[in-house]
């Protein structure tokens, strides 16, 4: 596979700090452009707000080391731009600066990296964007499995600002004809957190409810990112970034029935297969994972 120079947004964040490693065993170049260097070996570090236009135009077009200096070519160009940049979730900052932030600064990474003519960007977009999770109560799935082709609908300003920031993906992708691809990425776990968390979630299967029970492991999320960089003339598309399975010990149909009561499913599925459905990674990049949460954590533990 090509080896990629890769401008990276966010790479200091929870998801993001796996990522990068990830990207780097398999020999891409990495710009870390995030406010919060990422210390880790090989990484290249530029601070930067992806909020202000001028400094992604800027940033974009700059060297990611001294070490690219030595050629006298002048600068590289980036084969692709990784976007994870983003307010993580609600209630850290005000709801507007949230929504602002997040497509603000979606807008001009994008349209930086579509003037300066790269032609693959990756985005992340969030589960948020099925309306579960943040909703204000309980509410309901029209149907499962949840798929890339449902109407996502959510009531708050930070999945509502993932839905802004897929159609800027689309229209950008309209404009140039490069391959834009949107991430929804599932809850994100760390190598750590299964023990510290999973047990605990499966001795309360409740809790996973506004996931809709999804989890993607940080690491597996690498693999799904480096996927998408060597998968091309896909246009504009839209994946769901999740593992195999439920977060959950219960049967798919019955954890479905019993917090779901109503919900048609769409389709037949496998018994533990997830409610957040990953079968288009699987069928169009070849997602295989690599961290299911039962090597960590056994079972009734």
């Amino acid at each position: 596979m090509t080896k990629k120079r890769i401008f990276f947004t966010g790479g200091s964040g929870k998801a993001g700090k796996h990522v990068i490693p990830y990207l780097l065993n398999q020999g891409h170049k990495v710009l870390n452009v995030d406010l919060t260097p990422l210390n880790h070996p090989g990484v290249d570090n530029l601070i930067a707000d992806i909020t202000d236009s001028g400094q992604m135009f800027n940033a974009m077009s700059s060297y990611t080391g001294l070490d690219e200096l030595e050629p006298g070519n002048g600068v590289p160009k980036f084969d692709a731009v990784v976007h994870f940049a983003a307010v993580p979730r609600i209630l850290i900052k005000p709801d507007n600066e949230t929504f602002r932030v997040n497509t603000i600064g979606t807008y001009h990474v994008i349209e930086a990296a579509v003037k300066l003519g790269i032609r693959k960007i990756i985005i992340a977009s969030s589960e948020t964007t099925y309306g579960i999770c943040f909703s204000d109560g309980q509410t309901n799935p029209r149907v499962l499995p949840l798929e890339e082709d449902y109407d996502v609908d959510p009531m708050d300003s930070y999945g509502l600002s993932k839905v802004v920031n897929e159609k800027t993906a689309r229209s950008f992708q309209r404009r140039s004809g490069f391959d834009i691809y949107a991430l929804r990425i599932g809850n994100v776990i760390e190598p750590h957190e299964y023990a510290e968390l999973f047990p605990y979630y499966f001795k309360n299967p409740e809790v996973r409810r506004r996931n809709a029970f999804c989890y993607i492991d940080a690491r597996d999320l690498g693999q799904i990112v480096d996927l998408c960089l060597n998968k091309d003339n896909l246009g504009y598309q839209l994946f769901n970034a999740g593992n195999d399975h439920n977060g959950a010990t219960i049967p798919s149909k019955e954890l479905a029935e019993r917090f779901f009561p109503g919900v048609p499913l769409t389709r037949e599925m496998g018994e533990y297969e997830a409610l957040f459905s990953n079968r288009k990674i699987r069928e169009v990049l070849g997602f295989k994972e690599q961290h299911n949460w039962q090597k960590y954590v056994k079972w009734g533990s």
